[in-house]
């Protein structure tokens, strides 16, 4: 019995992980290109910030510095349960700053409010969303206008990070973002079909949110509006060159933090979505609603694929008088061709998007630690009720002009 239950989550962990890599295979289309109408588009820029006084101003410089329009797009910082002085420093940059005077406990809670703020606005065409330490290309409004003009309503940008070198686990978060850009979104849209929203960097026209409202019930916003852009059939474009440098956490801490409410929020949007979007899926036979509901089901497959692995691993030691040396040199062989193979793989995507090899040691080889470490958070999310929205201290004061 415990031999077919074992077969049975291997089978589920290895088509989980198939179905991934052959959806990866889009990278070898090209997005058919559609006709496209020359607009350009009045953007409203929102900012949720926190406690973001040491590095908002960079991001603010990078998006005044956009090669767009400047009549096109106005800049909204929403500052919400500040205790430090980013009102004044955003002030003192001459944007919009309004004050969140109602109570949120998440960064999809605030968009709300914002949204809920500029309604009345009819000059606005799209908003354009980002975090308080990003910084912008300066041709990110620019693609993006062009991606709206094409027919797209919704459209996730290229995640880049500012501080990739720090240590290895900025670095693993990088090489994290590349992998779901690369395989993921690119892939996805190279074949037709729908890209994921990935928390900041991206843009979605006003007559979206006027039409279907926003209102998260999760602590991540950016997958529970995936979800409803499936459910709505409205396709997210995915936009390779308006890029977006983020800053990512150097302390396994507050790593841990982070990622916690990541995978706490797949599991909300799993309880709230995966029925729904079955249903939906099947009824009006959309391919986007199967494959939002099959990527909520993460958690739970990276706990069993891992259990499954550990329980090899347990029955091989305490039966190992029963494998020959050969045997187990095998397996040792295995299991080290699978590590360097993730090894050239990060170091073909570090490359492809010219990051040094040298800078990033750390994260080549202990990204399967990274990855690792998250299966205890994993497994607690799979459990707890409740996570807080914990602020994730932000201090690299890195300019545009020093990427």
């Amino acid at each position: 019995m415990l031999k077919v239950i074992f077969y049975m989550l291997s089978g589920i962990s290895f088509m989980y992980s198939a179905y991934f890599i052959v959806m990866g295979f889009g990278l070898v289309k090209k997005n058919k290109k559609t006709k496209d109408i020359k607009k350009n588009n009045k953007f409203a820029i929102i900012i949720a910030a926190r406690n973001e006084a040491l590095v908002i101003g960079n991001l603010i410089d990078s998006l005044k510095n956009q090669n767009y329009p400047k009549d096109k797009y106005e800049i909204f910082v929403i500052v919400n349960n500040c205790t430090d002085n980013t009102e004044e420093v955003a002030l003192n940059y001459n944007v919009n700053v309004i004050k969140c005077d109602e109570k949120v406990s998440s960064k999809g809670q605030v968009l709300k409010f914002a949204y809920e703020k500029l309604k009345l606005r009819t000059d606005i065409d799209a908003y354009a969303i980002f975090d308080a330490d990003n910084i912008v290309h300066k041709k990110f409004l620019n693609v993006a206008n062009d991606m709206l003009n094409r027919g797209y309503n919704v459209a996730q940008g290229f995640r880049d990070t500012k501080n990739i070198s720090d240590n290895w686990i900025s670095s693993s978060y990088a090489i994290l973002y590349y992998m779901q850009s690369l395989f993921m979104n690119q892939s996805r849209y190279c074949l037709g079909k729908s890209s994921f929203l990935n928390g900041t960097g991206f843009v979605v026209k006003k007559e979206v949110i006027d039409k279907y409202g926003f209102d998260p019930k999760t602590v991540t916003e950016d997958i529970e509006f995936t979800a409803m852009c499936a459910i709505n059939n409205e396709k997210i474009a995915f936009m390779k060159d308006a890029i977006t440098y983020d800053e990512q956490v150097t302390r396994f801490k507050s790593s841990i933090k982070q990622r916690k409410r990541w995978s706490f929020g797949t599991m909300e949007c799993l309880k709230n979505y995966f029925l729904l979007l079955i249903k939906k899926g099947i009824r009006e036979k959309r391919f986007e609603c199967f494959d939002v509901a099959i990527f909520f089901l993460a958690v739970i497959v990276h706990v069993l694929f891992n259990f499954v692995q550990i329980v090899l691993l347990i029955n091989v030691i305490v039966n190992i008088k029963d494998y020959s040396l050969a045997q187990i040199i095998t397996y040792c062989f295995i299991f080290l061709l699978i590590y360097l193979f993730g090894i050239i793989v990060r170091i073909l995507i570090l490359k492809k998007y010219n990051k040094s090899i040298k800078n990033n040691i750390g994260g080549i080889f202990l990204f399967d630690l990274f990855v690792i470490s998250w299966l205890p958070v994993n497994f607690a999310c799979l459990f707890i009720r409740k996570c807080n929205w914990d602020q994730i201290v932000h201090s690299r004061n890195i300019k545009i002009e020093n990427i």
